[in-house]
């Protein structure tokens, strides 16, 4: 792996050593979550992968246009949030389980104050989940379901039963994106990752509240009706992100923009 940007010193071990596989501590730096944020405000990244021609999926899975590179940054992502919130179809498709500990992060995990892994937030209106699974039975971390205030009373007793934490964060089934955020914060779950769907990471573009996107550009073409990495309902005007590294392997570029405002 190498970084095209911010450009580096061809000195360093790094940049020298192109096609070394990086630390997870090195990954950790570069994708480290803003330093100095004023108390209790949260920040949402995304992570996502999308092919040549725009495919976030292939077969309905993401798995078969990623690689092991973009699997490592998957997991450093994770090992750097207080939450994981992913659309109830993306936890059915992708086969959710809980986010694990892992010993690689433990100790920057206690210095900032988390636990030893984050949990998963699930956003859904309808709450047409499956509560026997290891999601909700086995989590380290009680996983949340986020949903509106008109969801069905019977699925969000079960949901309670089986020991998930029922998050409101809109009227009726309709969730509110924005509300996601705000709630997920006021439980001291700032540091925010969403793993899409597109549906879901749509909404979240369309209310203003994604503050970075981590998108991994696959060097494959599908072809196909394959969705985007976000669906739904357009912005009235785009809006600008910049930059903020770019790193290579294979052929696969793993990319990280920040809002401009942010």
């Amino acid at each position: 792996m190498r970084s095209l940007f911010p450009v580096t010193d061809l000195t360093t071990t790094a940049a020298a050593a192109p096609d070394r596989e990086w630390s997870l501590d090195e990954l950790a730096e570069t994708y480290a979550y803003p330093a100095g944020l004023p108390d209790g405000t949260p920040w949402l990244r995304a992570n996502m992968v999308s092919t040549l021609d725009g495919a976030a999926q292939h077969d309905g899975r993401s798995q078969p246009i990623s690689c092991a590179a973009d699997m490592r940054i998957f997991g450093t992502l994770r090992g750097l949030a207080d939450v994981v919130i992913a659309g109830a179809e993306t936890v059915r498709q992708e086969g959710y389980r809980p986010a694990r500990a892992r010993e690689a992060f433990a100790a920057r995990r206690a210095a900032a104050g988390q636990g030893p892994a984050p949990a998963v937030a699930v956003v859904t209106g309808s709450l047409d989940l499956d509560f026997s699974l290891p999601l909700f039975t086995e989590p380290l971390v009680p996983t949340l379901v986020v949903t509106g205030a008109g969801a069905p009373a019977d699925r969000i007793e079960a949901a309670r039963k089986a020991g998930a934490e029922v998050v409101i964060a809109g009227d009726g089934t309709r969730v509110d994106p924005a509300r996601v955020v705000r709630e997920l914060a006021a439980r001291g779950l700032r540091r925010q990752l969403t793993e899409g769907g597109p549906r879901l990471l749509g909404q979240f573009v369309a209310a203003g509240a994604l503050d970075e996107l981590c998108l991994t550009l696959s060097p494959m073409l599908t072809a196909g009706d394959a969705q985007r990495i976000a669906g739904g309902p357009g912005v009235a005007v785009p809006e600008r992100f910049f930059l903020a590294s770019l790193l290579e392997e294979a052929g696969f570029l793993f990319s990280r923009y920040r809002r401009t405002d942010s």
